[in-house]
């Protein structure tokens, strides 16, 4: 039997366990036990933007009104009908919140494998490779938890940062960061303030400002009824809280000095909007970090990419074990526990819920 935590996609306080019969396996079908992986705000993001950018896709429920969240870490190879993919096997990637995925592998070579399952074919790639841990580059066994936490934010963080760098960060010397203290943005932050192009404010809640002051990434915090104390100059904004008052109030208060405004994620998912203000400044766009990436592997080439994005990545992880605690949930309870705290703003910035069934 395999364990999935089933989500309504019309209300994401409704998820339940459910158990259903293991699939048999066809010709170059591998099946994977989901090992250990993370819930954070990121994760929350894919359901909320689910429909929208087909996140819903990736593990569909068989009934069609439910979602298995994906969620990043790591898994084993249990059972296998490819020749060359070995039981035993450990890879990290994308999953299905459960206890096992089966994919058709393809496209594989010494590094990874990818999912050529045909519901998976018009799908970002990046989300659908599997890669060894005994070929990958960001892979330290002592910095498995901070690799389940941060790697993909972190790859996010990177293109969101790379972004604005491609664009000489659309001629401004500022760039403000709602929801400063998520993992996102202190990434985002982190590689803004080691390149030093730009002065990098954060934005975030007044119990967190302390904190995210103490991680040195920022030149300055505020919380966010200090946004109309802010300096009027050319800046760009990277909107990480998805709150709809706080993107009205920054626009209305930089209105023709705000060059560019990107959107990046919806930590503040469940915030209503109450403002009505004029829509006034750039219009909103939102960052894809595949597409990005697709352009920098154009630009680069894939292995120039990647040496890139790991110059950073080992210092960042290990910087951020002095801040970052990763808390385990074992057991469907307790992770069922777990999503709904991070669902519903329960984790604090210096926690990470790294899971296991």
């Amino acid at each position: 039997m395999s364990t999935f935590l089933e989500i309504s996609r019309a209300s994401m306080h409704e998820a339940t366990m459910q158990q259903f019969p293991a699939a048999e396996l066809d010709a170059n079908q591998v099946r994977l036990s989901v090992d250990r992986f993370g819930i954070t705000a990121n994760n929350i993001t894919y359901g909320v933007f689910g429909v929208a950018m087909r996140y819903w896709e990736f593990f569909p429920a068989a009934d069609g009104e439910h979602g298995r969240l994906p969620v990043w870490g790591f898994g084993t190879v249990v059972e296998s009908r490819h020749p060359d993919i070995a039981t035993g096997r450990r890879v990290y990637g994308y999953w299905p919140l459960g206890t096992e995925l089966v994919v058709t592998a393809g496209r594989m070579d010494e590094r990874s494998f990818v999912d050529v399952a045909e519901r998976r074919h018009d799908l970002p790639t990046p989300y659908n490779r599997y890669i060894f841990t005994d070929y990958d580059p960001a892979y330290r066994a002592e910095r498995e938890d901070m690799q389940i936490l941060l790697w993909p934010l972190f790859y996010t963080s990177f293109m969101v940062e790379d972004f604005l760098d491609d664009n000489a960060n659309f001629g401004a010397a500022t760039t403000v960061i709602s929801s400063a203290s998520s993992k996102t943005a202190i990434g985002a932050a982190y590689l803004l303030k080691r390149r030093g192009a730009s002065k990098v404010i954060g934005l975030t809640s007044a119990s967190n400002v302390e904190f995210t002051k103490s991680l040195g990434c920022y030149d300055d915090v505020l919380n966010y009824d200090e946004i109309e104390s802010l300096p009027v100059a050319l800046t760009t904004y990277v909107d990480i809280s998805g709150n709809r008052d706080v993107l009205q109030r920054v626009h209305h208060h930089f209105a023709d000095k705000l060059t560019y405004s990107m959107i990046v994620g919806d930590t503040h998912w469940d915030a209503e909007a109450k403002l009505q203000l004029p829509a006034v400044g750039p219009k909103p766009e939102f960052l894809f970090a595949p597409v990005q990436m697709a352009k920098r592997i154009k630009d680069w080439g894939r292995d120039e990419l990647e040496n890139k994005v790991m110059a950073s990545w080992h210092d960042f992880t290990d910087w951020s074990t002095t801040w970052l605690e990763a808390r385990e949930a074992r057991g469907p309870e307790a992770i069922a526990a777990a999503y709904h705290d991070v669902l519903n703003g329960r984790v604090g910035p210096t926690v990470g819920m790294v899971c296991t069934f």
